[in-house]
């Protein structure tokens, strides 16, 4: 029993890696165009799904630091693999029938566990499975859904800017989506309904909330994240209004109209980091009182 223990994990053997590496590189191959179809969406514009970008490589960044805590042999991959990378390759073929490329994309993330179960085993793809599960952050909103949230952002916005501005002392009128003030006039579009924000914030949030220890700052990293994000997209389109009334409406033509919507993500983004830490343990005093003397 003793030499019995100390025997060596048994390792793949060539064949077995060859055909593992063989599934890879058709898989990979099988979504080169849905990757380039993902990669037009997040350069679309930044006020869609610009973070979808970072998402691959946070990702590969988490799953690395999770699998380098493994130290010993290569663990035998598992066959129930197939019972993910079997149902995302039929969403992929059902994909190219209905040409959408957004259901392809959606398989995408149903086959990186069955991947990981394939080649990495059991153990290391339970270690993995959030930073994998978290590629459905990478997806871009259907637009018959964003379609919807912009329309209810504008109006969110253009409520709160109605409220904010005259604490200025400015008095502001609204008529629908149409902001007016003394020499100042302002339509919120769909670049200010604050969704881009939106949705990188709620992504940070679920990934902050992860890795955060205390539960009650767990929940309110993840109540919160919408109410910041909106907020914040609430005084970037107050500022602009602002910045109308004084110089005019040229001032939307300049770089301070795209490069006012990075002042949401410095508003809301250190927040919800702020909400997800955990407070700094208590230090230990340096110089402690001696113990009393204890007479014999």
């Amino acid at each position: 029993m003793g030499v019995a223990a100390t025997l060596p994990a048994p390792r793949r053997s060539f064949r077995t890696d060859a055909r593992l590496w063989l599934i890879g590189i058709a898989v990979v191959l099988l979504y080169a165009p849905t990757v380039s179809w993902l990669w037009d969406r997040w350069t679309l514009s930044v006020w869609h799904n610009a973070h979808g970008m970072l998402i691959p490589f946070v990702v590969a960044y988490f799953v690395r630091d999770e699998l380098t805590r493994f130290t010993g042999p290569a663990e035998e991959g598992s066959a129930w693999g197939f019972a993910w990378l079997v149902p995302a390759l039929l969403m992929h073929v059902f994909d190219g029938a209905m040409h959408t490329q957004l259901l392809s994309a959606a398989s995408i993330v149903v086959a990186a566990p069955g991947l990981s179960l394939l080649v990495l085993g059991p153990s290391r793809t339970r270690a993995i499975l959030f930073p994998l599960l978290f590629l459905v952050f990478m997806l871009p909103v259907p637009l018959g859904v964003t379609e919807r949230i912009h329309l209810a952002l504008r109006h969110l916005t253009a409520s709160g800017v109605e409220l904010l501005v005259p604490l200025t002392g400015i008095p502001m009128l609204r008529d629908g989506l149409t902001l007016e003030t003394v020499g100042a006039r302002l339509y919120v579009a769909d670049a200010c309904s604050g969704f881009s924000t939106l949705y990188a914030s709620v992504t940070v949030a679920c990934l902050t909330a992860y890795f955060c220890p205390v539960p009650w700052r767990r929940a309110a990293v993840l109540l919160l994240a919408a109410p910041i994000a909106i907020g914040a997209n609430i005084l970037r389109v107050s500022l602009l209004v602002l910045l109308v009334k004084w110089y005019g409406n040229g001032i939307l033509d300049t770089w301070m109209h795209e490069g006012s919507g990075i002042l949401t993500f410095l508003l809301a983004l250190p927040i919800i980091f702020w909400l997800g830490s955990p407070p700094p343990a208590p230090k230990a005093p340096t110089n402690p009182e001696p113990a009393p003397a204890v007479a014999p």
